[in-house]
């Protein structure tokens, strides 16, 4: 029998949005492109605490290495590879927070939060994000930021927002603090320590910057959040506020018993850990997926959940994450086509080149602009700081700038697009999680990144004008 189709469920297929994987797939194809149009360069590098930085004014053209269609294909392979560390941590959250969810600790906890508080949404919301963003300020939460998504999601959840909100309220006010870096030792510990100058020099400026990014951010958060909670189809995300798997978990229990207390207890005490071993022993992404197994293993312990329904839960919870894990690598495959055929140097040389006969303030800002873009490429801080400010150290001293101003250029640069940028793994795993298209992301986040930018920029015009120094 054929069963006549509904018109307007065609016109709904013409306008979807197209998914993440297919954005991604297709910046791949103009990056791979790109190679054959881009000359080939590299500047020499030195290895300093095993990073590889390049030597200024060393810049040599190379034979071409254009992208050829059997690189295209090897690159996504090679994506999933280098970012097998965020892969495998997706994935151990996910199951470890399954068995969380299972035991409904969490959740528990976050209702008799607000019942506290009683049902005083914002002032939970500007607290939260406050936490992550001074978090984010000292460097404790740059990658770890992701762990901690399910949580906002379990917030919206309980004020009937949608999963936009739930994500912002921890990423949002996570990097609010992590894009001025004041106190990140891989950030701008690591970009001043190439530009020689006393490590987290410049502290007082940088906080005034924060308070006004931070400012911005939890305002525009809050204007999102009344707006939705007043209508919700007012939401990005339109009728489904949340993905089925989200709306399909565990429900919000009201009692919160003494095991749930248990449960929270030994879980911030592993976190505790973690941050204790981030600052003191050097803790990346991979402890961090021991630590999430512990916490699991821990948890089913205490609540004496069976290993066979450890097994099943923890299984179940890790395919859910399956969409987070794998688009990683392909947002990594982007940066192995583009420095496969040698074209980020030419890039970054080209921009040295053309910033060098320019006004003070037009030149900080040039360099300020070409950071947000090359942001969307490289994503990492560490190695952006490793090609570009080796480079625009000297070039500062060349045309009357402050080694402090460039360093500024670069960490502004390095942090505000990190919100957008479709090439970092940890966002694009973050609103996964939360089951948000990119687009819809974009559509959310872009007046505000607008606004940082409008911040970022006043802040270094000002720090060109008074001659900030290294202290």
């Amino acid at each position: 029998m054929n069963i006549p189709q509904n018109p307007s469920s065609k016109k709904d297929k013409k306008r979807a949005l197209p998914d993440s994987y297919v954005i991604l797939l297709a910046m791949l194809i103009v990056a791979s492109i790109t190679t054959w149009l881009i000359p080939a360069g590299s500047f020499e590098r030195t290895t300093g605490d095993n990073v590889p930085m390049v030597v200024p004014d060393s810049y040599q053209s190379l034979h071409s290495n254009p992208t050829t269609l059997l690189d295209f294909f090897l690159s996504i392979q090679a994506g999933l590879i280098d970012s097998a560390n965020i892969i495998f941590l997706v994935l151990i959250i996910g199951g470890a927070f399954a068995i969380l969810d299972y035991t409904g600790a969490i959740q528990a906890g976050i209702m008799r939060l607000i019942n506290k508080t009683r049902g005083k949404k914002y002032s939970l919301v500007v607290t939260v994000s406050v936490v992550f963003s001074i978090a984010g300020f000292i460097g404790a939460l740059q990658t770890a930021v992701i762990a901690f998504i399910p949580i906002g999601i379990i917030i919206a959840r309980a004020f009937k927002l949608d999963a936009i909100a739930g994500v912002a309220i921890i990423y949002l006010g996570a990097y609010a603090g992590y894009t001025i870096g004041g106190l990140d030792p891989i950030t701008t510990g690591f970009g001043q320590e190439i530009a020689g100058l006393p490590v987290f020099s410049g502290l007082w400026f940088r906080f005034a910057v924060y308070l006004c990014v931070l400012a911005a951010t939890v305002i525009y958060l809050c204007r999102y959040i009344s707006k939705i909670s007043k209508d919700q189809s007012q939401s990005i995300l339109g009728k489904t506020p949340f993905p089925a798997e989200i709306e399909n978990s565990s429900s919000i229990p009201n009692n919160f018993t003494k095991l749930h207390k248990i449960i929270l207890a030994y879980f911030t005490l592993c976190m505790t850990g973690y941050v204790t071993g981030v600052f003191t022993l050097g803790w990346g992404l991979s402890e961090m997926g021991a630590l999430f197994m512990v916490i699991s293993l821990g948890t089913a312990a205490i609540n004496r959940i069976n290993p066979n329904q450890y097994v099943r839960l923890f299984i179940q919870g890790a395919q859910g994450m399956l969409y987070a894990a794998l688009i990683v690598g392909l947002a990594r495959a982007i940066v192995v086509v583009l420095e496969d055929a040698y074209v980020l140097d030419t890039i970054v040389n080209s921009i040295a080149v053309m910033l060098g006969p320019l006004p003070h303030v037009v030149a900080a800002l040039g360099m300020y602009i070409f950071n947000l873009g090359f942001n969307l490429i490289i994503s990492s801080a560490s190695g952006q700081a490793a090609i570009v400010v080796p480079v625009m150290a000297p070039l500062a001293d060349a045309i009357g700038l402050t080694r402090q101003v460039a360093v500024l250029a670069y960490n502004f640069g390095d942090g505000f697009t990190n919100i957008v940028t479709p090439t970092s793994g940890i966002l694009m795993a973050s609103i996964a999680i939360g089951g948000i298209p990119w687009i819809k992301w974009i559509k959310f986040v872009i007046p505000l990144l607008l606004i940082w930018m409008a911040i970022g920029a006043v802040a270094l015009s000002i720090a060109v004008m008074i001659n900030l120094g290294p202290f």
